[in-house]
């Protein structure tokens, strides 16, 4: 089966920024990290799917993680991480971006993102975050978890806002529903089911489908794991 991990610890990575420089300061720290090697790079979103698609063509295993960049011409890191999330499930994406805004966290989540991590912060933190989501864990910056937990609203207040739609969203997302699953389960296309749970993120200030599942068995959406 193309594109599956090698069975080496080494985690391989590819590096989407359109900024040289930012993509030379990545690749230089990761040849210093024994279990990070850096296998591609690309200058935007299209150029990435591009070369994913070239590489599972051949054969050539994929890279583990994508670290993407937000703001990029021709195609931005949400669309990509999108595209990434459909194409290669397998592929896990970090985002790493110089903008903060809680919004623009709830739209890369609800896309697929693994992670989300400041340009600003630690290298340390960059490589914290690369192997959680290999791990199947979401990593979130500090200073963005600081920034949306302040942003949070009131449960009741969030819930409110909620349409009938969104709350039955809401309460699969809390049972570990994907985006395919919930689609599968109301009839609706994947990207329609996609959109249904960025809104609801969006409403209630959360920042993770983590989050959404304790608010709605704090608010009796669906029963505590027994």
């Amino acid at each position: 089966m193309t594109g599956e991990r090698a069975t080496t610890e080494v985690i391989r990575v590819m590096v989407v920024d359109d900024h040289a420089i930012v993509r030379r300061g990545l690749i230089a720290y990761s040849a210093a990290v024994p279990d990070l090697r850096v296998v591609g790079e690309a200058a935007d979103g299209r150029q990435a799917i591009a070369q994913l698609r070239q590489w599972d063509t051949l054969g050539e295993p994929l890279p583990d993680v994508v670290l993407m960049d937000l703001r990029m011409p021709r195609m931005g890191g949400v669309e990509a991480t999108e595209s990434i999330a459909g194409l290669f499930p397998q592929v896990k994406v970090v985002v790493l971006t110089s903008f903060g805004e809680a919004e623009r966290v709830h739209a890369a989540l609800a896309a697929g993102a693994a992670g989300y991590v400041l340009k600003d912060a630690d290298p340390e933190e960059v490589v914290t975050a690369i192997k959680a989501a290999v791990d199947g864990e979401v990593h979130l910056d500090s200073a963005v978890a600081r920034q949306l937990t302040r942003r949070m609203t009131a449960p009741h207040v969030g819930l409110t806002s909620l349409t009938a739609r969104e709350r039955e969203i809401l309460a699969l997302v809390a049972q570990g529903h994907s985006n395919r699953e919930i689609a599968d389960r109301l009839a609706i296309s994947e990207r329609t089911a996609r959109t249904h749970v960025s809104n609801v993120l969006t409403k209630l200030r959360l920042s993770s489908r983590t989050q959404a599942a304790l608010l709605a068995i704090r608010e009796g959406l669906i029963p505590p794991p027994g």
